[in-house]
C-alpha cells in the first residue's frame, strides 16, 4: 500500500504492532490534539487531556515508536515538542479482516471514532451556546442518517466522491479568514436484512421477511439535513 503526502496507509500485515499501539483511547486522543492543534508538549496536552504529564509523555514516546509523532521545532531546551506526522491514518478494511486480530483491532479504532464524536458534539453545543461559534454556523452544521439502497461498487465511488470534494472544499477555504475548523463524519455501513419474526405460537413462513427495506431516496431519520473525510482517524 502507497501513502499520499500527508496521509499514512497502513498494512495490518505488516504493521500489525502499530494499529495495537493506535487502539489506546489515550493515544487516539493526543494525535487528534496534535493534528488539531499543531505542535504541543506532554505538559500541554496533559492540560488538555486531564492526564499527568508523565502519562501523555509515555504514550507520546509510543506513538513516537510506531511513527505517528515526531519531535518538533522546540521553543526552548526543557521539554519536547512533539507533532503529528501524517494528517490523516488509513488503511485497508479488506487487509484488516484478513490479518489475525484485524476485526478486534478495526472494531477498537471504530468506537474510538465514536467517542471522538460525541466529545466533538459536546464542544460544538458549547462553543455555540457560549457565543464562541458565530450564529451562522447553525444551519450549517448537524448530523445526517441517511439510508440508501447501494451496491459496494457504488458506496465505494460515494467515498471516492466525498473525499475528492471534502479535499476541494478544504483547498478552497484554507486561507478564508471567516473559515473554522470542521470536525465531519461519514459512516457507510451496510446493513443485512432482519431475521423474520415469528408470531406467538406460530413459526413465521418459510421465506417471508417482516423487516422494513430502507427508502429508496435515502430520506433522513431524523429529517435533518446535514453537509456530508475520511474513514479514518
Amino acid at each position: 500500500m502507497t501513502s499520499e503526502p500527508g496521509r499514512r496507509v497502513l498494512d495490518p500485515e505488516r504493521d500489525g504492532a502499530a494499529f495495537k499501539a493506535l487502539t489506546h483511547p489515550l493515544r487516539i486522543e493526543l494525535l487528534g490534539l496534535l493534528r488539531q492543534h499543531g505542535p504541543a508538549t506532554a505538559s500541554e496536552l496533559a492540560a488538555r487531556t486531564g492526564e499527568s504529564s508523565a502519562s501523555t509523555s509515555y504514550h507520546l514516546r509510543v506513538l513516537a515508536k510506531y511513527a505517528f509523532v515526531a519531535e518538533a521545532e522546540h521553543r526552548d531546551g526543557r521539554e519536547r515538542r512533539w507533532k503529528s506526522v501524517h494528517a490523516v491514518t488509513s488503511w485497508s478494511n479488506e487487509a484488516m479482516h484478513r490479518a489475525p486480530g484485524g476485526r478486534a483491532a478495526l472494531g477498537a479504532l471504530r468506537r474510538r471514532q465514536l467517542e471522538h464524536l460525541e466529545r466533538s458534539l459536546a464542544r460544538h453545543e458549547a462553543d455555540l451556546e457560549s457565543g464562541r461559534l458565530d450564529s451562522a454556523w447553525q444551519e450549517p452544521s448537524g448530523l445526517n442518517d441517511s439510508l440508501l439502497r447501494l451496491t459496494p461498487e457504488s458506496l465505494t465511488e460515494l467515498w471516492e466522491v466525498l473525499a475528492a470534494k471534502t479535499a476541494e472544499l478544504a483547498a478552497r477555504d484554507a486561507d478564508d479568514p471567516r473559515a473554522e475548523q470542521v470536525v465531519v463524519f461519514t459512516a457507510g455501513l451496510p446493513l443485512a436484512p432482519e431475521p423474520p419474526v415469528a408470531s406467538a405460537g406460530s413459526a413465521a413462513p418459510e421465506g417471508s421477511h417482516t423487516g422494513e427495506d430502507a427508502p429508496a431516496d435515502g430520506a433522513s431519520v431524523t429529517g435533518e439535513n446535514a453537509p456530508a473525510d475520511g474513514r479514518a482517524s
